[in-house]
């Protein structure tokens, strides 16, 4: 007897399974919401510098507010304002003739800068001063949290393997809460920088655990659906996000507000099961047979548990050591696990490079922030309907190598179209960001389906740290623009074909039972159809 067996007699996808996933709906909300609130509370509103030193006295006093910004700050050569010069003197000539017949001197900012509140009531730009010589370091902040959301998926995916999923998940509810609240009430931007990087480590094991608990509790018959129903929630929060920054616009209270779901599921933390492929693998029989009687129970499926005992458990998986303790260095220590790692990193490392690329650059379309924002969320919706279809059909090999050279395509493809036609360069990004989503769906699948039981989070961590590496070098990627412009996508479209060309030599695994050990990934893996 296998463990898919006695999954399949108390059921493996029943009112059990869809109660797991609605306990971890509420947090994985905070995924998209933290992942992406940078687009917000990192955005650089319209400013100029406060040229309130140049006061020399009645006749500036008594110029209109228009006629001060003539005097006071210098015109660029597209018409706007400067946002980083003001002149040393007020040019009073200007209000006159409107041109400069001379080259006035000009001086960065004395007294700091006046923002356009009109869209932001306040931001990190605004807070802190931000901008010109100091606005690499605003950017340098979704970097920073994503640092920690490597770093995190390292630790957590670690911790997953050794202390459980369940544990491990508490632990980050924690992290994450109080670090997310730290965030918002960080006095001074260092320490703000401080509590991102943690709240990233902290929500790190959301992300990866969660996906592996699921997966763990449902049938083969199953997985497709439930790897794809569990990345909706980060869809629709994707789609929920724009309307909150819209409505809570300044960055302390957005930042609070998208981290208050996590006292929800830290209350209701106390339901959730450990994963009992988990326990059986550990030795830890007793409470195996704990959980699987409360999913027959809830399942209606009783009577099966009552004659099973939890010595039986302990053949239903294999181990040549229950005792022993497995850490990222058995990754490397056999020939198919370490083929294994290097091509799931390099997939991870592609997926995420390109996702991020087009998701952390929300001012590509050219309209509102908040309208390219629910476009961007919206668009991931059909990507999920059409994912499901191909991963049953073609399987998850063909489905991840095609949807990372789909994007790949969509992001050389607008390099050719002039920006000038913003209809054709919105409907091309939008199908890029919809393959993006469908690839990221789909490898977190993926990669649960190819790791065995004993290193399934360490496999995951060491996937997503890989993918976090991506994700801090995409915003960087986009500063290379200045050397030529379409640098940035022609980087982004070989990292996904690349990324695609590596997917396409790893293992099928549609309708492969989960292997449950290391020496399961170095034999050869048939079709389990017959698990029942």
């Amino acid at each position: 007897m296998k463990f898919e067996n006695v999954l399949a007699e108390v059921n493996g996808f029943g009112r059990f399974q869809i109660r797991t996933i609605l306990l971890l709906v509420i947090p994985r909300m905070t995924l998209p919401f933290h992942f992406l609130l940078n687009n917000f509370i990192a955005a650089i509103p319209s400013h100029h510098c406060n040229f309130s030193s140049l006061d020399d006295g009645d006749l500036f006093r008594n110029l209109s507010e228009q006629e001060k910004l003539v005097v006071s700050v210098p015109i660029q050569q597209d018409g706007s304002l400067h946002s980083c010069q003001m002149f040393a003197e007020p040019q009073y000539h200007l209000i006159l003739n409107g041109t400069n017949s001379s080259d006035p001197l000009t001086i960065p900012c004395k007294n700091g800068w006046w923002y356009d509140n009109s869209t932001f009531k306040s931001t990190l730009a605004s807070q802190w001063d931000l901008v010109c010589d100091q606005k690499s370091m605003n950017r340098a902040t979704a970097t920073i949290f994503f640092l920690g959301v490597m770093f995190g998926a390292a630790i957590f995916g670690y911790l997953s393997d050794r202390i459980g999923r369940k544990r491990t998940l508490l632990v980050s509810y924690i992290a994450t809460t109080l670090f997310g609240f730290a965030s918002a009430f960080s006095y001074n931007f260092p320490m703000f920088v401080a509590m991102r990087f943690l709240t990233g480590l902290g929500i790190s094991g959301i992300s990866i655990v969660s996906i592996v608990l699921c997966v763990e509790w449902v049938d083969i018959k199953h997985r497709t659906y439930v790897g794809v129903l569990m990345s909706l929630d980060w869809s629709f929060s994707t789609v929920v996000l724009p309307a909150l920054a819209y409505f809570v616009n300044d960055w302390r209270s957005l930042t609070a507000t998208v981290t208050v779901p996590l006292l929800a599921a830290m209350m209701t933390w106390r339901w959730l099961p450990e994963s009992a492929r988990w326990l059986i693998s550990t030795g830890k029989v007793d409470e195996a047979h704990f959980y699987l009687h409360e999913c027959a129970t809830v399942n209606h499926r009783k009577d099966f548990m009552t004659d099973l005992k939890p010595e039986v458990l302990s053949k239903v998986i294999l181990v040549e050591d229950e005792n022993r303790k497995y850490s990222y260095v058995d990754l490397v220590k056999t020939p198919r696990m370490r083929q294994l790692a290097l091509l799931t990193g390099m997939v991870w490392f592609g997926v995420a490079c390109t996702y991020y690329g087009i998701s952390l650059n929300v001012t590509g379309f050219g309209v509102n922030i908040y309208l390219t924002q629910f476009i961007y969320g919206v668009t991931e919706v059909p990507a999920k309907a059409f994912i499901v279809f191909f991963l049953n059909k073609i399987g998850r090999r063909l489905t991840q190598v095609g949807t990372l050279v789909l994007t790949g395509l969509c992001i050389f493809s607008n390099i050719f179209i002039p920006q000038d036609q913003v209809v054709a360069r919105t409907t091309v990004g939008a199908l890029g960001k919809m393959f993006a989503e469908a690839a990221f769906t789909t490898v977190f699948l993926y990669t649960t389906e190819l790791y065995p039981t004993v290193m399934r989070q360490n496999g995951l961590g060491y996937s997503s740290f890989m993918a976090r590496i991506g994700v801090s070098v995409s915003p960087l990627m986009m500063i290379l623009e200045d050397t030529w412009i379409h640098l940035p996508n022609t980087i982004f479209s070989v990292v996904a074909f690349v990324g695609g060309l590596s997917a396409s030599f790893l293992p099928e695994t549609r309708n492969v039972r989960l292997p449950e050990t290391i020496e399961d990934v170095e034999q050869t893996r048939y079709k389990y159809n017959q698990y029942k």
